[in-house]
């Protein structure tokens, strides 16, 4: 267990109708305050982009942020969410309504998706108030101040979490935010940014954190590591006991942080977990990367990182720092697009645009800032990215929830070393074949879904080996829609239990890294 420190602080109705009561909310054009594009393991499993193509709303407490929510015509209507104002728990109470399950003194982001929540005019900031992210998907946060979010003591909310994620999350952009608190558990607070019970596709950018005991973690026991594909790029971590961040499981990629008085530990990989480190300026800290407090092993790639007075302790049965001379232990394939600032402006770049109130400016990639475009222009390259397979035919990248994450999976037959369930794990570099050059591979839901949607992605190596398919409900045996030929293929929305895609011919065998389904 991590023993407890000593802190060094470096500073201490319904719905719409509610608005005149509980703050503002007007409807306002559908162009949104929120700026930029998602960024890092956000912008894969269909991409993250909030309530883009919605009604915007202003609001000025809690209660009207709920009310909004409440207010949409189901939970999955897109909706930007502008705020300015304090929001706190004197003007954050419950609101009820069929598109929404909120509470008092809290956010609620509860089985929701397609929201965003950007601060606007003169700022936002949520006093004392955490946000709590539980089986959502499509979600953004922009441009806010999350600070001084207690578990214990009063008021209390979120658990002591500023941002908390929980209970089969996915695709989540948390960009240009403060989060602080003052002091470590025995003062009441604990993690900044906490990700647990099956939390994936998240990306936190140009961010700070600061003045905490606990940064965040990833996993919230050594048996919880369903979480990842976790990215952290151009944030700082200042003043951060512990957890910056503690990764159970799964796969991280921190690239061009700022870390600051990390004062026991910093990324803590362990159970199993792989962290990809690159080109980060760790500045007047200890034991800033390896594995603490367990002997359950991590892992981590590292490469062109600064360590500017950092210290490390000697290595033990239950502690084994990555230093004084960090080596790679594995290696980690980052699936998207991206480029490094030298970590050497590093600090700069990060002073200048991490975040609130900093006028979304991002880095260009060559250690200048700049504001942010509204739309992708051409993806930028990376000097060290692994690339993944794309489709090779049919229409492009289909956007929302990919409904097969987490769903069951069945086939007609198995290749030998593949398994019906690498086609609902979100990782390219897993794959299902069957025994021959055909073969059905299916999804499966506990309860009628609707699906109007497929995208069939075929594992590296392999693109093309897909010839003649149908898609056919499970449930009736009928074709949905035939053709060939791998890639994204629609047909008129069905609710049903099973999908199956079968493979009626190929060249060679079929390799079926991600069966994606979409409503």
């Amino acid at each position: 267990m991590q023993r407890s420190v000593a802190l060094r602080l470096s500073a201490a109705s319904a719905a719409m109708a509610v608005a005149a009561g509980v703050g503002v909310v007007l409807s306002m054009p559908e162009a949104s305050a929120a700026t930029g594009t998602a960024t890092g393991f956000a912008t894969q499993n269909g991409g993250t982009t909030g309530g883009a193509g919605g009604q915007t709303v202003r609001a000025t407490t809690g209660t009207a942020i709920h009310a909004a929510l409440c207010g949409r015509a189901s939970s999955s209507t897109p909706i930007t969410i502008e705020v300015e104002g304090t929001i706190n728990h004197a003007n954050t109470a419950k609101v009820s309504g069929t598109s929404c399950n909120t509470a008092a003194g809290v956010i609620e982001l509860k089985q929701i998706s397609n929201v965003t929540i950007v601060g606007v005019g003169s700022g936002a900031v949520f006093d004392q108030l955490g946000i709590h992210i539980r089986e959502a998907s499509n979600i953004i946060i922009q441009n806010v101040t999350i600070k001084n979010v207690k578990k214990s003591g009063s008021p209390t909310s979120n658990g002591g979490d500023a941002i908390g994620m929980e209970s089969g999350v996915r695709n989540v952009w948390v960009d240009h935010t403060s989060l602080e608190a003052s002091g470590g558990e025995s003062e009441g607070f604990d993690g900044l940014f906490d990700m647990k019970n099956n939390t994936q596709y998240v990306t936190l950018s140009y961010s700070t954190l600061r003045n905490s005991g606990r940064g965040g973690l990833i996993g919230s026991s050594e048996t919880d590591v369903s979480n990842s594909h976790i990215t952290f790029h151009h944030n700082l971590y200042q003043n951060i006991d512990s957890r910056a961040p503690l990764l159970r499981g799964g796969v991280a990629h921190m690239y061009n942080n700022h870390y600051v008085s990390l004062n026991e530990s910093g990324i803590n990989s362990r159970a199993g977990a792989r962290a990809k480190v690159d080109n980060n300026y760790f500045e007047d800290s200890k034991d800033v990367l390896g594995t603490f407090y367990t002997d359950a092993a991590g892992y981590w790639q590292v490469g062109g990182n600064v360590f500017d007075n950092v210290t490390w302790s000697a290595p033990g049965t239950d502690n084994k720092p990555a230093g004084p001379n960090p080596q790679s232990n594995t290696t980690v394939s980052i699936p998207y697009a991206y480029t490094l600032d030298s970590a050497a402006c590093v600090p700069d770049v990060v002073s200048r645009t991490a975040g609130a109130g900093k006028g979304l400016q991002v880095s260009n990639g060559s250690c200048t800032v700049q504001s942010p475009t509204p739309t992708p222009t051409t993806p930028p390259t990376s000097s060290t990215p692994t690339p993944t397979a794309s489709p090779t035919s049919g229409p492009s990248q289909p956007g929302g929830t990919n409904l097969s994450i987490g769903a069951g999976s069945d086939g007609s037959s198995k290749a030998g070393g593949t398994s019906y369930g690498n086609v609902r794990d979100g990782d390219l570099n897993t794959y299902w074949s069957p025994a021959g050059s055909t073969g059905a591979i299916s999804i499966k839901w506990g309860s009628a879904t609707s699906v109007s949607k497929v995208n069939i992605r075929e594992a590296a190596g392999a693109a093309g080996a897909i010839g003649a398919w149908k898609v056919i409900n499970g449930d009736t045996g009928a074709v949905l829609t035939s053709g060939s030929g791998a890639g994204a293929v629609t047909f008129p929305r069905t609710s049903l239990s099973k999908v199956t895609f079968e493979i009626t011919g190929s060249t060679g065998t079929p390799k079926v890294a991600e069966f994606e389904t979409y409503a």
